[in-house]
């Protein structure tokens, strides 16, 4: 059976915002870096077929657990699909010699109405099998806590 890696939250925005936050650079950048991560986005195409290259920097790299260098993760993703409200799904590919990181990695946004609010669920699969499950679920987590400080503090 494929590992599949999950988080979900609801957000105080409509599904609209919340989508507009996941397909836009500047918010991207912002919220997207977990906890103890910056990202920098060098590559920038949002349309299906497109997306984008991410570099992100741990902010504290003294045990090396970066994927590409000790201090970094490069991240080429692309748009497999993007239905605006209602789910953007992405093909992660991390750059990096290390057989453990090979693959891509497809994770789905799926943005559904909750009350005033929109509840986001992130699944990932084909997870590459160097990615710690319990830290990848903590750092989708994260990202969502992120999104919903940024697109609550926006909106």
């Amino acid at each position: 059976m494929d590992r599949v890696d999950r988080a979900s939250r609801v957000i105080e925005a409509p599904p609209m915002i919340v989508y507009d936050a996941l397909v836009d650079r500047e918010s991207l950048e912002a919220w997207l870096p977990p906890d103890g991560m910056r990202g920098q986005i060098e590559r920038w195409d949002p349309r299906p077929g497109g997306g984008f290259r991410m570099v992100l920097t741990y902010l504290d790299a003294t045990d090396g657990p970066g994927k590409t260098s000790a201090a970094t993760d490069v991240v080429d993703v692309g748009f497999a699909d993007l239905v605006p409200s209602e789910r953007v799904v992405q093909r992660a590919v991390f750059e990096s010699d290390d057989p453990l990181f090979a693959g891509t990695m497809t994770m789905t946004w799926r943005l559904a109405s909750a009350g005033d609010g929109t509840e986001v669920t992130v699944t990932a699969t084909d997870v590459p099998p160097g990615i710690d499950h319990a830290q990848h679920e903590a750092g989708i987590a994260s990202s969502l806590a992120n999104l919903a400080s940024y697109v609550e503090r926006h909106r």
